[in-house]
């Protein structure tokens, strides 16, 4: 897995590319959104269009995301989710706990109003 990162209007954009679905690519994604975090970071945009499958692990690697993100008092939400990628979403109910958007743009301009 491949992760890209790039700040737009303030907003720390994370791309990962490929599966999110155990080690080392859950450390990876953790690691990324930690050390956004510890350089100060508060507003994040996951892009998933190029996630093809997500597992409990990935959405464990998520959800930690999230939790740390929401703890330095800052949002994270998703865009660009897959069907796919999304059905794992709604049979969890974490649909309800993301915000998510169709691109990046709306994203970004959610969070920065």
């Amino acid at each position: 897995m491949k992760i890209s990162t790039e700040v737009k209007s303030g907003v720390v954009l994370v791309s990962p590319k490929g599966n999110l679905m155990g080690a080392p690519e859950t450390e990876d994604f953790r690691q990324v959104i930690k050390e956004h975090l510890d350089a100060g970071a508060t507003k994040y945009v996951i892009d998933l269009s190029n996630v093809k499958w997500m597992n409990s692990l990935g959405l464990g690697a998520l959800i930690s995301a999230y939790t740390s993100v929401k703890n330095k008092e800052g949002v994270m939400v998703i865009t660009n989710v897959s069907d796919k990628v999304k059905s794992v979403f709604m049979i969890t109910q974490l649909i309800k706990v993301f915000q998510n958007y169709d691109t990046v743009d709306d994203a970004i301009a959610a969070i920065t109003q």
